[in-house]
Parts: C-alpha cells; structure tokens; sequence
C-alpha cells in the first residue's frame, strides 16, 4: 500500500467509529428530551410487545450505564438502561422496542441470531488469537504465520458482518411493533427512527473497520509472497 493509501485507511478506521459513536450519543441526547404522547415508559412497552408475542417467560430488567441496553438470549432478559427503563422519552421507547426485538428472533430461531450466537466463543478466541500470528507474521516476515492470522481474524469479520442483518432486522421490528400497537403516533414515527439509525451506523463502522483491516492484512501477504 502506497503512503497516500495508508492515510487514507487511517482516517477511515479513525474517523468512521469516532463519528457513528457521536451521532449516536447526539441523537439519543436530543430524543431522550423528546417525552413520549403516550407517556410510557421504556419497561412498560418492552413488556406490552413482550406479551403481545406471548413472552411472559422474558424479563425486563434495569441496567446500569447509558446506552447499556441489550438482550441476553442464555436468560431470557431485556435489560434496559435505568433512564430508559424508568422514564418516558421516545430514545428509551424506541431502544426498548429495539431490544425486544432481538427477544423476538430469539424466539422465532431468526437464522442470523442463531449464526451469531454460535459465532460468539469462536469469534472471540479466533480474534484476540489472530493479532498474536498476524503480529509475529509481519516481524518474522513469515507469510505463513500472517496467513494464519488472518484466518483466525476471519471468525471475527464473519461475526461483524453478520450483526449487521441482526440489528438491522431488530430496528425493523421494532418500528413495526410501536407503530402497529400504538406506542407512537404518526408524528413521533420519524424520531424514533432517526434513534434507530443512529444506533445502526456503530454496527456498519464495525464492520466496514473490520473488513479494511482484514483486505490491508491480505495485501500486505500478498506482498510477502510477490517478493519472495
């Protein structure tokens, strides 16, 4: 790769996280001040479209930190952040909305949540491996410790990749469960997604970082072989 090339690279692994992560953090401030019509709370619509698909069995719970939501598959949990959980705002209902939508794939064995899950422990082995061969590969100069790691980082774009279809399906259902069971009105549809997309753009950095630095492994491996 040609310096020009490299700086390029640089500021776009630098850059793109540094950006989704403050427009993430900027639209979920501005709509967290936006109170919901309705004035539910981010646990009461999470348990409505809970119960509306039969899922008495899933929790909500609170959970410390910001931006803290998630849904945990091994114990049937939506654990949302105490702001969301507690308080009316159309961030909080449209995260909630978010997270009870990865508890419904769960449910339905949604073919790309299922991949994940099992990508889960090989991923993280593969990945914090690979950095240890790729590292000792471009030291040693030894292409075949550097094709070796980046064969192990290969779990960990492959899990990057397919959170994606994940979290973009899981915004999906969101928007369709609070607009069909009328959490939010007509009015209040463009903020909650606005919310939504905020959120997917640190999936697609992740990815889009991760698939940079798996093609710049690759060429400089094929370069170690072009010059032997």
């Amino acid at each position: 790769m040609s310096l020009g090339m490299y700086i390029v690279y640089f500021a776009v692994i630098l850059l793109l996280p540094l950006y989704a992560q403050m427009k993430v953090k900027s639209t979920y401030k501005k709509f967290s001040s936006v109170p919901s019509q309705r004035g539910m709370t981010g646990a009461q619509v999470a348990r409505m479209i809970l119960d509306h698909h039969g899922l008495s069995d899933v929790r909500v719970v609170p959970t410390q930190g910001v931006l803290s939501d998630h849904y945990n598959p091994a114990t049937k949990t939506v654990a949302l952040s105490e702001s969301n959980y507690y308080e009316s705002s159309l961030a909080g209902i449209a995260v909630a909305a978010h997270e009870v939508g990865h508890a419904i794939q769960h449910k339905e064995a949604y073919s790309f949540l299922t991949l994940r899950s099992k990508l889960v422990p090989v991923a993280n082995i593969s990945s914090n491996a690979s950095w240890i061969f790729v590292m000792i590969g471009i030291l040693a100069s030894s292409s075949g410790l550097l094709l070796l790691g980046i064969v192990l980082l290969m779990a960990g774009v492959l899990f990057q990749v397919v959170t994606l279809p994940v979290e973009f399906d899981a915004s999906k259902r969101a928007m369709n469960e609070v607009v069909s069971l009328g959490i939010i009105g007509n009015n209040e549809e463009r903020g909650a997604r606005k919310v939504l997309n905020a959120a997917a753009m640190t999936y697609v950095a992740a990815a889009a970082v991760a698939i940079l630095e798996l093609v710049r492994l690759i060429l400089i491996y094929t370069g170690m072989n072009n010059d032997d």
